[in-house]
């Protein structure tokens, strides 16, 4: 009689224990163990605790391949999902071995856990091992297949609603319900004052500040004090929610004819703006690819959106200063060129639709296409592709938990017929097809931040805390995949060789970048060299760079006329015609005020069972080689982390956006 002792995880999530029977069946090289209950005296499987059993074979199976878990009901009528960790056996032999599962598993489901080494498919040599892994992969192509949201836009995931995902890719209750009673409660709080629902004009900005009674930031009242600031406008852009806009300027767009008289009094005496552009001190945003893309219709008119062009200043105190602005791509009478001596509202204006075209720029494309989107065709193409024994699969899942629910959720939140950027000045129609123009124009290199830099000119502007932090954070993530890759991949000749890899790649340039060679994007992997630095992106984009465009949501938007996504009037075209009245009737009324707020305030809030980024509670690796790659992972972040905190401590302005132990390690919202 062969005995093989096995310690039995349940996760500590909120009701992730469960009163249900489970059995155990093992299998080896040399046969399978009788079905057995896990049952020791008392309760088992209680949330957050660890079960020790024994379970007998009449003889040894050999070396141990798999672990089949099964959950049949007991007494209690409703549904009892488990949320089972892992399952650690030992031997006969002393083999200590790892079953990873790390999921939600409902009533009357089986679960066939691998242990040991993370294996590629052409390592396989058991037969056993061989039909699992593709009776695995028939089951997971059949669970996640590829939809198209809109024509010209990434594929998504092909689930309708929440309540349709595998239960290992969902919210878990405690999130759910945290996410929800934190919407219920706001919302409440917003109707309780009269302003939901309201379509009055706000009386004055002052009044705009008791939309919430508790949920204020030290970052959101600064910028409601200090939001019509020239200097605070332009450092926005570098370490706002949006520092993918700006470029350094060498010479002025043809289209945006500023003259040396018009921007001189806003320049060191004695310079020019020749000068200033040759020393690498003009700074440029042009929002061209808006041009063209037909607004909402609003009370039967349709909104003003500016594919607009501002032009900015480092001056000597090294501040970012907007110097003149053109709210169109064509210059006419009608379309005059701003500038800071004008009236304050004309200029006011100015900055505030350039402001709502770059809000709904970071919103759309930054945000919710170049991470939510792109995430899902990584995640989705990471399920479809590996096995969950793959080493790839290991290392990348916990970077995409949740991320098919939340976007799930958000393409009904966000662009459903009353969300967000359906109600934005763009509406629907509008947004996708800013999203499919720059998808059809977008770059390998634009999503890797070292090359993005470059290519932008911004290597060596100063207090750009964003492209400091950001690039430290790639090197790190780099480092790490580099170690991980480079393990299981010693040479080119087995990167060629993993046909899974070779499809995951190729589902990602299909379905996420729908094959556009033009885009530098690999159709497939050749070298090491080429899976590490893709890898680097993916991680470092559902990391670091969400972080960077979702985190300080509340902190820049919840005060309206810093950012707004919908403006009710048209620009001004003649100076000195405005006044505040015109500036109250162009922000979004109450109503749409506080339902932005809300979103915004929602999408950077923070919940109880945020995994840090670079902490990986899910114990998916059994080789000890792995886990030490994964400490020093941690050991860089906590450096990291501790280095921009004691820098904070003495900017007025801290950016806490990319300190490693505030950024979330996947897209959760």
């Amino acid at each position: 009689m062969s005995e093989y002792k096995l310690e039995v995880t349940t996760g500590d999530l909120h009701n992730a224990g469960t009163w249900d029977h489970i059995y155990v069946t093992l299998f080896g090289t040399e046969g399978q163990s009788e079905r057995t209950e896990l049952d020791n005296f008392g309760i088992d499987f209680k949330t957050g605790t660890t079960g020790n059993y024994t379970l007998k074979s009449k003889s040894s199976l050999g070396k141990l391949l798999l672990v089949k878990v099964e959950k049949d009901p007991f007494f209690v009528p409703l549904e009892d999902e488990w949320y089972f960790s892992k399952v650690v056996v030992t031997t006969p032999e002393g083999d200590v071995l790892l079953f990873p599962c790390y999921r939600w598993i409902s009533r009357g489901e089986l679960v066939e856990l691998r242990g040991g080494r993370a294996l590629k498919v052409f390592e396989e040599e058991l037969p056993l091992l061989i039909e699992h892994r593709k009776n695995e992969m028939i089951l997971k192509k059949s669970f996640y297949q590829w939809k198209n949201l809109a024509e010209g836009l990434p594929h998504h995931s092909d689930f309708n609603k929440t309540s349709e995902l595998p239960a290992e890719v969902r919210f878990s209750k405690s999130k759910l319900t945290e996410s929800d009673d934190t919407k219920k409660i706001t919302g409440l709080e917003l109707k309780f004052k009269g302003l939901l629902g309201s379509i009055e004009t706000w009386e004055s900005l002052e009044e705009m500040k008791g939309i919430f009674w508790c949920k204020k930031t030290a970052m959101s009242e600064y910028v409601a004090e200090h939001w019509k600031e020239d200097d605070f406008y332009g450092f926005q852009f570098l370490n706002g929610v949006n520092p993918n806009g700006i470029k350094r300027c060498s010479a002025l767009p043809k289209n945006f004819p500023v003259t040396e008289v018009m921007v001189k009094p806003f320049l060191e005496e004695g310079s020019s703006l020749q000068e200033e552009m040759k020393n690498g001190n003009i700074f440029l945003l042009d929002q061209k690819k808006m041009d063209g893309i037909a607004p909402r219709v609003y009370n039967g008119q349709p909104l003003h959106v500016t594919a607009g062009l501002c032009l900015f200043y480092l001056n000597p105190e090294n501040k970012l200063m907007p110097i003149a602005i053109q709210l169109h791509q064509q210059p006419s009478e009608q379309n005059p060129i701003f500038l800071p001596s004008d009236p304050e509202v004309d200029w006011l204006l100015a900055k505030m639709f350039i402001k709502n075209a770059d809000a709904m720029d970071h919103q759309c494309v930054h945000h919710l296409m170049n991470t939510h989107f792109l995430a899902e065709a990584y995640a989705v193409a990471t399920l479809r592709s590996f096995s969950t024994i793959h080493p790839l699969h290991k290392l990348l899942f916990p970077h995409f938990r949740y991320t098919l629910y939340i976007n799930t959720r958000a393409r009904y939140t966000l662009l459903g017929p009353d969300g967000a950027l359906s109600t934005s000045s763009l509406g629907y129609d509008g947004v996708t097809e800013l999203m499919r123009r720059t998808l059809s124009e977008i770059t390998y290199s634009s999503l890797c931040l070292p090359e993005n830099i470059t290519a932008r000119g911004l290597e060596s502007i100063p207090n750009f805390y964003y492209r400091d932090d950001g690039l430290k954070l790639w090197d790190i993530i780099n480092s790490f995949v580099k170690a991980v890759v480079e393990y299981y991949y010693p040479s080119d000749s087995e990167v060629c060789k993993d046909t899974d890899l070779q499809e995951w790649i190729g589902e990602i340039f299909t379905h996420g970048f729908l094959g556009n060679k033009a885009s530098g994007f690999p159709e497939g992997f050749h070298t090491v060299e080429e899976v590490i630095k893709f890898i680097t992106m993916v991680i470092f984009t559902v990391t670091a760079q969400h972080a960077a465009v979702n985190s300080g949501q509340f902190d820049y938007m919840s005060w309206m006329p810093n950012g707004t996504l919908l403006l009710r009037k048209p620009p001004p075209t003649i100076k000195g015609k405005s006044s505040m009245d015109t500036m109250l009737e162009t922000l979004p009324n109450v109503d749409e005020t506080v339902k932005f707020a809300l979103v915004v305030l929602l999408l950077s809030e923070k919940y109880e069972d945020t995994v840090p980024m670079g902490t990986y509670p899910e114990e998916r690796f059994d080789e000890p080689v792995l886990r030490q790659m994964i400490k020093e992972f941690q050991a860089e972040l906590s450096l990291l982390s501790e280095a921009i905190a004691k820098r904070n401590l003495h900017l007025e302005i801290p950016y806490p956006y990319l300190n490693p132990a505030e950024i979330e390690n996947s897209i959760t919202v």
